[in-house]
């Protein structure tokens, strides 16, 4: 019996993937950027620009397109202030968006787990 035959014989009546995990997976978290700037913001409760900007390797406007994103979507709140004369940000996750993180990890672990059976 070929490799695929064997295969294809294991896999049968097995579940591969677990789409409803799948579709679980939260379109704005899981884009890389924005994953990478709730991961450092639920690691640290609240972080400034340039910190998150230091941390993730991010231009000014690339960070500010996705805390703006993060912001619409009621992940993050955001806080513009003027420390002298020098902007300084700072966002801090939502409770909206500590659920939505959680179970953005929570269907990853899903799929993981679907994937080493």
């Amino acid at each position: 019996m070929s490799t695929a035959s064997r295969s294809r014989e294991e896999t049968a009546g097995k579940l591969l993937v677990d789409a409803p995990a799948l579709e679980a997976l939260d379109e704005v978290i899981h884009q890389k950027v924005r994953l990478g700037i709730m991961s450092t913001l639920m690691a640290v409760g609240s972080a400034d620009f340039k910190l998150l900007k230091e941390t993730l390797g991010l231009s000014d406007g690339n960070l500010s397109t996705h805390l703006a994103v993060l912001d619409e979507r009621g992940y993050v709140k955001v806080h513009k202030e003027f420390r002298g004369r020098k902007p300084h940000t700072t966002a801090v996750p939502t409770e909206a968006g500590r659920t939505a993180f959680n179970g953005y990890l929570a269907a990853l672990e899903r799929i993981v787990k679907a994937a080493g059976r």
